[in-house]
């Protein structure tokens, strides 16, 4: 071998560490923000609220339990952001791993789709909010920052689940209440009404196959 092709070949080794060492990184830093992204970027927050509301509203304490009721929140995000995570992978992903284009350039097209589902689930309002100056005020939703666009979005996301929540426990709350006011009348006040109401709700959330329709009103919310 030549002796002037050894410090070349070095060179270009020692480079090639370097940017394996970078991508060991970015990758690392991309899996700790995960759980973060998972809550504040995705549908989670507002299935996972909905989820909790409606078993309070049937009254069943912990069934189902935080687990299940994590884990169904979670699969239905996973496929609600399906379409999303297709195009990240197919923009940023893909063409970063096959060295189409570097790091920054593939978290700048991987937030594109991003940014069109969190533009799509935000109210003006709660941008407005964020933005500081007149200036950025003044600007449309579509050009905001996203130091405004996350913390609307978290914001319109609890919005949105609390009014469904509303409407979902409207129904049982007057339940109890024509329960109550029938032990009243028949004298059993020291029965807890919950007590007697519980089977009646669970028979009637089972009898109008109450999780399909929970579940399909979920996913029709984000479309």
């Amino acid at each position: 071998m030549n002796p002037s092709l050894i410090p070349l070949l070095a060179d270009s080794m020692k480079g090639t560490q370097v940017a394996t060492v970078f991508e060991i990184v970015f990758l690392l830093t991309v899996l700790s923000l995960g759980p973060l992204i998972l809550i504040t970027l995705t549908s989670f927050t507002r299935i996972v609220i909905v989820l909790s509301f409606v078993r309070q509203a049937l009254g069943t304490q912990q069934a189902p339990s935080n687990q299940i009721v994590i884990a169904l929140a979670l699969f239905i995000s996973l496929y609600v952001m399906a379409p999303v995570w297709q195009r990240i992978e197919a923009d940023a992903v893909t063409p970063y791993l096959n060295k189409k284009i570097n790091a920054e350039v593939a978290v700048t097209q991987a937030w594109t789709p991003l940014r069109s589902f969190v533009l799509k689930q935000t109210h003006q309002a709660d941008v407005a909010i964020f933005l500081r100056s007149e200036k950025e005020k003044a600007l449309d939703i579509k050009d905001a920052p996203a130091t405004a666009l996350i913390p609307a979005f978290m914001i319109s996301e609890l919005k949105t689940s609390f009014q469904m929540a509303f409407f979902i426990y409207v129904p049982f709350l007057i339940f109890d209440l024509v329960v109550a006011s029938v032990l009243m009348s028949m004298g059993m006040m020291f029965l807890p009404p919950a007590l007697v109401s519980l089977p009646f709700k669970l028979a009637l959330f089972v009898l109008v196959d109450g999780w399909n329709l929970l579940v399909t009103s979920l996913i029709r919310s984000f479309e």
